[in-house]
């Protein structure tokens, strides 16, 4: 078959497959619609957590991210890093008592709020783990490769900070409360 006749027919069985994908309500991941402007960024920027989140957020190009002090007050949210603890845990060992198999984990604790003082976003902890095999004749492999897990946690987690950011609602307003009724 000539190349201009394969392109024309597979021009044409693209159209088919791109209606019955979109019939069926897929449609590729996007980045939300934020429903603040600004956010103050209470937490280390330094950090690797801290720096990919930075870039998250700015890359979106809908938020503008700010980390002067001064500024915090101004700010429509603030994005508070509570925590952000790794831990490398022994799950196996072998009969000479050598480590053989680690469990690598992440856990962040964050919340959103307003410089007032309302919650956008409760105290949240996401965590992550994933198992790692052991050999300590490849002792330097295993602790690159760690650096990866460590690197793929992180990216899986900031992305769900992501997801709850463009997912949030602005708090309502405390409604003035009614007299009881007797």
């Amino acid at each position: 078959m000539s190349t201009p006749r394969r392109s024309f027919l597979s021009g044409w069985l693209a159209v088919p497959v791109a209606a019955v994908l979109s019939a069926c309500g897929f449609q590729l991941r996007s980045v939300g619609d934020f429903p603040f402007k600004t956010l103050y960024a209470n937490f280390a920027i330094a950090s690797p957590l801290g720096v990919e989140l930075r870039r998250y957020l700015l890359g979106t190009g809908r938020i503008d991210v700010w980390t002067d002090p001064a500024q915090m007050l101004k700010a429509d949210v603030i994005l508070d890093i509570l925590g952000e603890e790794r831990q490398q845990v022994v799950v196996g060992l072998n009969a000479l008592g050598q480590v053989r198999e680690l469990q690598l984990r992440l856990r962040v604790r964050f919340r959103l709020r307003s410089p007032d003082g309302a919650v956008w976003i409760d105290e949240v902890e996401l965590a992550q783990q994933r198992d790692l095999s052991f050999t300590e004749t490849a002792a330097l492999s295993k602790e690159i490769e760690q650096a990866m897990i460590y690197r793929d946690m992180q990216t899986d987690i900031v992305q769900q900070i992501m997801r709850r950011l463009a997912m949030v609602k602005r708090p309502e307003q405390a409604a003035p409360r009614s007299a009881a009724k007797p």
